[in-house]
C-alpha cells in the first residue's frame, strides 16, 4: 500500500493505491518496465482480476504504449499481478529521468477496482 494511504472507499468506489499491499515498478532490462501489484487479501486480488483497467488494453492507455506490448500476469499463489510493458525512453539514454524505473507505478495509483 502507498505511503500515507488507507483502505478507505473514495467517491468513485476502491483506489488500487487503497487496495494493494504493494504497488511498485522497476526496471526489467533497459527496454522494458515490470509494475507489481500484490494483495493481503484473497478478495481484494480477485476484485483486481476483474477490474477492466486491469487489462492489458487499458494499461496500454495509461501508459502510451501498444496493447499488445503489455503483458499482464497473475499469480495467484502470491495474490499479485506483474504487468510488464516497454519503458518510453531507453534507461540511461538522454532524456530518461527514471533510470531505474522505480518511480514509473504513479498512472496506476488512481485506478479503480
Amino acid at each position: 500500500m502507498a505511503p500515507g494511504h488507507s483502505r478507505r472507499r473514495e467517491a468513485g468506489g476502491l483506489k488500487l493505491a487503497d487496495a494493494a499491499r504493494v504497488l511498485r515498478s522497476k526496471n526489467a532490462g533497459p527496454t522494458l518496465l515490470t509494475l507489481d501489484v500484490m494483495f493481503d487479501d484473497p478478495a481484494m486480488f480477485a476484485r483486481a482480476l476483474s477490474a477492466s483497467d486491469l487489462r492489458a488494453d487499458a494499461i496500454a492507455r495509461r501508459y502510451g504504449c501498444p496493447a499488445e506490448a503489455v503483458r499482464v500476469v497473475h499469480y495467484p499463489p502470491a495474490l499479485a499481478l506483474k504487468i510488464v510493458l516497454p519503458r518510453a525512453v531507453l534507461a540511461g539514454s538522454p532524456g530518461d529521468r527514471d533510470v531505474y524505473g522505480a518511480q514509473q507505478h504513479g498512472p496506476l495509483l488512481d485506478l479503480e477496482l
